[in-house]
């Protein structure tokens, strides 16, 4: 007769869940509850996943607690009320801040072209006049930032105002016709 070994429950012996079996049976329902408490199902789906990539490089430790999916559950729900707390802490912040920001003129027709024209000049022309009319650096200024000669300075600003000249369709004395 054969040899028959009953094995009682004491003896039988479960090898742990792995990862994907976990991640599998638990991530949905974790999600939905999550969804439930965020009211974002994005925000759920973000820390569920958070929970398991932090599990995954702990699982051989975590896969042997009585139930895995329970210390995923528990950090999932961490995250989530980190987020809640840190979400509340930028509203309230944001509460207390001025709501009456002052409302600015959007840019005129006249310098929408003008920014347009100055893309159109090289850059160390574009550079001049720039740091000269809007930035008020006098040519020795740029020369000295540049590296360059103060003629050298006066000469970008020169050309520069001959192209622009053309390009915004200013006669000389400065007349824009457009």
């Amino acid at each position: 007769m054969a040899d028959q070994r009953s094995e009682t429950p004491a003896a039988v012996h479960h090898d742990p869940p792995t990862f994907d079996e976990v991640y599998a049976a638990h991530y949905t329902r974790l999600t939905v509850q999550l969804y439930a408490y965020f009211g974002d199902r994005q925000e759920a789906q973000d820390v569920v996943q958070e929970a398991f990539c932090r599990a995954l490089p702990r699982w051989s430790s975590i896969s042997r607690y009585d139930d895995p999916a329970a210390w995923v559950r528990r950090t999932a729900w961490n995250l989530a009320v980190s987020r809640w707390r840190r979400a509340r802490t930028a509203l309230n912040f944001l509460r207390k801040q001025r709501t009456d920001e002052p409302q600015l003129p959007g840019p005129t027709g006249e310098w929408v072209a003008l920014v347009a024209a100055l893309a159109e000049l090289p850059a160390a022309q574009r550079r001049a006049m720039v740091l000269h009319y809007l930035g008020d650096l006098t040519i020795a200024e740029i020369a000295e930032r540049e590296g360059v000669a103060q003629g050298t300075v006066k000469s970008w600003l020169h050309r520069a105002r001959g192209t622009l000249a053309v390009l915004l369709g200013a006669d000389a004395e400065g007349v824009t016709h457009v």
